[in-house]
């Protein structure tokens, strides 16, 4: 079973958890273990007014699941402890007893307990009351949660000011909006229940839950929250009870059939070690109503084939399932193939969830060039070709990849891709000097196959002068304090919280909190001129505080889906990027591990790379969770983890599909058509055409990934999509085709003019060839494979038998046209 259990990172010194928690208890993968099962397979109730529903899940041994709640029969070994309506259980006296459901001879149990019964504490405002305003939709950007708010009343979107809100409703009309004396009067009920007028249409009725609380709550004397005191200690702080995490359950479902059902449960961890039933407080989402629709009351309703990611919203956080949707009567078997590594084995288990069929593998000459083109951006040669169709069939494609590994031209594609990530470009503040140390310095260390992790901790953590301490660039290619720790949470952890600058993130766990806290790490990063003025001293200046944009007080450094940090006098960069790449935070591995993966597959297990946030989950969770683990049990060697994902049968797929997976663009059941990269098409052009580029500061005939400045391109690299580094995002890198590059590639200089400044048709007939075998050495040149016999003679058909150089020049130009040769297959 995996559990979505989102913490609180501000809750640590309590749940020793960290951000979003995966806790796989049982059942990882559909149709490992099939029978009955509970949701939650615990259940604590304190207080008098807790409740807790129940789901009851029957898998089949073919991974279809069942809600077979309202047909199993639920037994309690002790009704004087706790009280069972339908499936609601409900607090009768402090005890402990025992609940068994049974469904067709089979039974499963879970206990229950039962602390302070007859304990009816105080509401709460931001725990009881704050959520029935999300659910209702009242704090949502289009109702009062816009920034101008609605008919005269704001709120804080999704309630990220719980006092500001508090503020609102108490005392900026006074007696009206709430009404202490008449509460039933008060025109935050009046309205929500349709009997004043309301813009937003009645929210609920009188006989609903949550027109119950807030009577109760406004006859309480309608409290609110405490102010948290800045002299307040830490300890102090961490001792109030808030909420700290929510669980949905079941953690995964696979419906079959429209119209089939299954109902969800949530509750929500405090931290001081309770629970609550917040199911009908909780407000839903479904990522694919195509597939799955889910109402108010999180039941979710399958619809057509397909897979969602259904959520749950309650307090700051917000948590998802899976949910697979299969058609009535689609195959149940599945023959898995021989799978290469492990890699494949969890890709075969998603995919028999989905009943979807990989492709056969690729032949060999197509995985020649698509490995060439992924691990070096060159298409091989012939001489590449021949040694490697002469070499042993059984082991020929691992030596290659071993190979290919160990080049120059490795080093090289990925110098290019770690420079995307770390921004590597000149600017006003960054001289050609500094950034070319800089870049020669990622370079080494991928050459000399220095640890990953290392790698990017030095950046962080680094100080000294431009020139000295090449990594310190990072810090000067982008000096704004915020904007900084947005780069770092993105190109580092693959996480964009750029949201919850201004207020908590409406699909994800991050708070403002979570943004000031973690950019507090970066204000007291200082700079100096050095006595040569292109080059500036990086350093710690120990003073200076980020100041939070809500609360107005200075933001402690808080580790993203961490803790605060406990600093003891060390340097707050070298803190955070110890914590970064600690096992304590898996986020770094698995988001590099994406990146490695994307660049070889043509997306990431989370795509867009850079993106990962509760509501974009991964197509495939325990692959990701594999990929990074492998990363990490590496020592972060990317030389190893790229020779794990090409050595799997999954990379090396054929992109010919099969009558299952035709419509799977995300599941990696075949291999997928990818536009090559802009530099890996110029250079491959280059290459094919025996011409030679120029850029500015490189030697002639350098390639164009060995270019060290992203701010350098031509006509050619910015037509074709090559990142200019002025963001960390890894949407700048453009591989999508468009008909500015068509016409580039049939009327530019990229290709006609190639082909005669090369000379290579020319030199072939020079050496006695005949016009078939000229078209034949063009083919593998371009594609790696000799024509058929059709395509030859077609185009020898069209040849002048007495001048066949134009006509063989005009088949060149053409072979670089077709689609064969612009994309990788």
């Amino acid at each position: 079973m995996i559990r979505n259990l989102a913490w609180s990172p501000r809750r640590l010194n309590t749940l020793a958890t960290v951000g979003v928690l995966l806790v796989c208890l049982n059942r990882a993968v559909f149709g490992d273990e099939t029978g009955l099962a509970i949701y939650p397979d615990r259940i604590d109730l304190t207080g008098a007014r807790d409740r807790q529903s129940l789901v009851v899940q029957m898998t089949t041994p073919t991974g279809e699941t069942h809600d077979v709640t309202s047909e199993a029969r639920i037994t309690l070994t002790n009704e004087a402890v706790v009280s069972l309506s339908d499936t609601l259980l409900t607090p009768v006296h402090d005890g402990e007893s025992e609940l068994t459901a049974t469904y067709q001879g089979t039974s499963v149990t879970a206990p229950v307990s039962v602390r302070r019964a007859e304990a009816d504490a105080t509401l709460d405002f931001c725990l009881d009351v704050m959520p029935i305003f999300t659910k209702a939709g009242c704090n949502v950007g289009k109702c009062h949660g816009s920034a101008r708010g609605q008919d005269g009343f704001r709120l804080s979107l999704f309630g990220f000011d719980v006092t500001g809100d508090h503020h609102r409703l108490i005392d900026e009309m006074p007696g009206r909006r709430i009404n202490l004396n008449r509460p039933e009067a008060s025109l935050l009920l009046t309205k929500a229940i349709g009997q004043a007028p309301h813009t937003g249409g009645q929210r609920f009725d009188r006989q609903s839950e949550s027109y119950r609380t807030l009577v109760r709550w406004i006859k309480e004397g309608a409290p609110g929250v405490a102010a948290e005191d800045p002299a307040e200690d830490s300890a102090s702080r961490e001792s109030r009870v808030v909420a700290a995490g929510l669980e949905l359950m079941p953690p995964e479902s696979v419906l079959v059939g429209a119209g089939a059902s299954q109902r969800l449960t949530v509750r929500v961890h405090y931290t001081d070690g309770t629970t609550r039933d917040v199911t009908r407080l909780a407000a839903y989402l479904s990522s694919n109503d195509n597939s799955v629709e889910v109402d108010d009351d999180g039941v979710m309703t399958a619809a057509n084939r397909g897979e969602a990611f259904v959520m749950a919203r309650f307090d700051s956080f917000t948590v998802g399932v899976p949910v697979i949707v299969l058609s009535e009567g689609e195959p149940r078997e599945f023959v898995e193939p021989t799978p290469h590594n492990e890699i494949d084995r969890i890709v075969h288990q998603k995919l028999r969830k989905l009943r979807i069929r990989p492709s056969e593998v690729c032949s060999d000459e197509q995985f020649l060039r698509r490995l060439c083109l992924d691990l070096t951006g060159l298409t091989p040669t012939i001489a590449q070709r021949e040694r490697f169709l002469s070499a042993d069939p059984s082991t020929r494609r691992s030596e290659l990849i071993d190979e290919l590994i160990a080049s120059d031209a490795f080093t090289d594609v990925w110098a290019m891709r770690l420079g995307e990530a770390l921004k590597v470009r000149t600017s006003n503040q960054v001289s050609y000097k500094a950034l070319l140390g800089f870049h020669e310095w990622v370079r080494q260390q991928i050459a000399t196959g220095e640890p990953l992790d290392q790698l990017f901790a030095e950046v962080l953590a680094s100080t000294g002068g431009t020139f000295d301490t090449p990594a310190t660039n990072f810090f000067q290619i982008e000096a704004n304090t915020l904007q900084l720790a947005e780069n770092v949470a993105q190109s580092y952890l693959g996480m964009r919280v750029q949201c919850a600058q201004c207020h908590n993130h409406p699909f994800d766990r991050w708070t403002t909190d979570d943004y000031y806290g973690f950019a507090a790490f970066f204000s007291q990063v200082g700079f100096k001129q050095s006595h040569d003025p292109r080059e500036f001293i990086v350093y710690d200046s120990g003073s200076g505080e980020i100041t939070h944009a809500v609360t107005g007080n200075p933001a402690e450094p808080t580790y993203l889906g961490g803790g605060r940090a406990e600093l003891k006098g060390r340097d707050r960069r070298r803190a955070l990027a110890d914590w970064i790449v600690s096992d304590d935070n898996p986020a770094f591995a698995r988001n590099l591990a994406n990146l490695v993966w994307a660049h070889h597959l043509g997306r990431g297990v989370v795509e867009p790379v850079d993106d990962v946030r509760i509501s974009n989950p991964p197509s495939n969770g325990p692959l990701l969770e594999l990929l990074g683990s492998m990363l990490i049990e590496s020592d972060y060697d990317l030389r190893e983890l790229v020779r794990q994902i090409v050595n799997s049968r999954t990379y090396q797929l054929s992109t010919r599909a099969n009558e299952t997976n035709a419509a799977d663009s995300k599941y990696f059941s075949r291999a997928q058509v990818r536009r090559l990269r802009a530099e890996a098409l110029l250079d491959s052009i280059s290459q094919v055409t025996n011409t030679v580029d120029r850029f500015p500061r490189l030697p002639s005939g350098a390639r164009s990934a060995q270019i060290a400045d992203g701010a350098v391109s031509n006509y050619f690299l910015t037509t074709f999509g090559r990142a200019p580094r002025e963001t960390v995002c890894a949407c700048e890198v453009d591989v999508e085709p468009n008909l500015s590059q068509a016409f580039h590639l049939l009327n530019g200089d990229a290709t006609n003019d190639k082909v005669l400044e090369g000379g290579v048709v020319e030199s072939l007939l020079e050496e006695g060839r005949s016009p078939a075998d000229v078209i034949q050495q063009l083919y593998l040149r371009c594609y790696s494979r000799i024509p058929t016999t059709e395509e030859s003679s077609s185009l020898l058909a069209g040849l002048d038998s007495d001048d066949p150089r134009r006509g063989l020049n005009d088949i060149f130009w053409a072979l670089l046209n077709s689609k064969e040769f612009i994309f990788n297959h």
